[in-house]
């Protein structure tokens, strides 16, 4: 193993975070002066920062003809965002999750990823595809931004009623502005940061995967992905132990559909010929991370909370498909019977508590 490449890979993920904890702080101050509530920041701009290390990294890799780690990257951001993420964070706290999310912007993130598995089905994703994924990313945020926007607006001219007409805020001092200006600047160090840390973070992670064996496809899925979902897990912990638990759920899914429509949708729009889609991506991870979106319908259902057992379970299964991944990229002869006692013992048996857990919401709703 070289030392050279352990060097480059931990420069490069250092670069990411301090690049994205940039980016996220100055876009989110930026977000919250145009009025937008927690929920959509987390939706939306804290998605998209903390998602840019997964665009920096997939367009990188993309552009070097390493679609394997490009993609593998997205979808093990995907499972990690809801299992490692959400799950430490409802540890940390148990979250609340807003009636939104659970009526929206879930059943979305299903639904993209529902989307991805058709069109991969020919094995790539090509221009055709990544413009559409960008489409449906258009839509998506323009409607999230508005529909916050007329919400805040409501409650406006409600609270304007109650003060008989009298304004129900200040307008913005100069100084202000000027403050908004050096929050502008953070945001383009940040994507500098993060472009330098992507390239050294592609370069690391590919001769590491030489090193061990692995294919570039479970450097992606495993080093990579935990990688650049730092991020989030800052994010999600910290706003979890500080109560904004909006901004550490929507952060999440956020980020899970940023990562498809537009880390996949531009990746395939600039890649050569598209992103060719490994068939053990197609056949095992995309369905997993499909599996895993849908996982979170039962347990963000149950009262429109996350509590801690549900967030050390998620944890656990992310542990589990970690280790199925080490073990099968270096042929360990114990990965058969692990494969089997997760297949027909635990699996079964996380599906049957979700099931109850869902079923005993529906028959007792908890409105909050």
């Amino acid at each position: 193993m070289s030392l050279n490449a352990v060097i480059v890979f931990i420069g490069g993920l250092a670069l990411l975070l301090v690049g994205a904890e940039l980016l996220v702080r100055g876009a989110s101050r930026l977000a919250v002066a145009l009025g937008i509530s927690p929920l959509v920041i987390g939706l939306t701009v804290v998605a998209w920062g903390t998602g840019s290390p997964e665009l920096a990294v997939a367009v990188n890799a993309a552009m070097e003809g390493r679609a394997d780690l490009a993609v593998g990257n997205v979808v093990g951001s995907n499972i990690a965002n809801i299992l490692l993420i959400l799950g430490l964070a409802a540890v940390i706290a148990p979250l609340k999750v807003s009636a939104r999310v659970v009526i929206l912007d879930v059943p979305v993130m299903i639904g993209v990823s529902f989307l991805t598995l058709l069109l991969a089905f020919d094995g790539v994703l090509g221009t055709f595809d990544g413009l559409l994924l960008l489409a449906a990313l258009v839509v998506y945020t323009v409607w999230t931004v508005w529909e916050s926007r007329r919400v805040r607006r409501a409650l406006r001219r409600q609270l304007e009623r109650e003060l008989a007409g009298k304004q129900a805020g200040e307008p913005t001092p100069r100084w202000q502005l000027l403050a908004y200006a050096l929050e502008a600047a953070w945001i383009v160090v940040g994507l500098s940061l993060l472009v330098k840390g992507s390239d050294w973070l592609v370069e690391g992670a590919s001769t590491l995967a030489i090193s061990f064996g692995f294919s570039e496809l479970v450097i992606g899925l495993t080093i990579v992905a935990v990688g650049t979902s730092l991020p989030e897990l800052a994010t999600s912990a910290v706003a979890a132990a500080r109560g904004e638990r909006d901004l550490a759920v929507g952060n999440a899914v956020g980020s899970n559909i940023f990562n498809i429509l537009a880390v996949l949708g531009i990746t395939a729009v600039i890649g050569v010929d598209g992103i060719a889609i490994a068939p053990v991506a197609l056949s095992f991870d995309i369905p997993i991370m499909i599996a895993v979106a849908i996982a979170c319908i039962p347990v963000f259902f149950s009262g429109h909370a996350i509590d801690r057992w549900q967030g050390a379970l998620f944890v656990a299964l992310f542990a589990a498909y970690m280790t199925y991944l080490v073990l099968d990229g270096i042929g360990h002869a114990t990965v058969r019977g692990f494969t089997t006692i997760m297949t027909m013992v635990i699996l079964p048996l996380v599906a049957l508590t979700l099931a109850l857990v869902l079923y005993r919401a529906w028959k007792n709703p908890d409105v909050t």
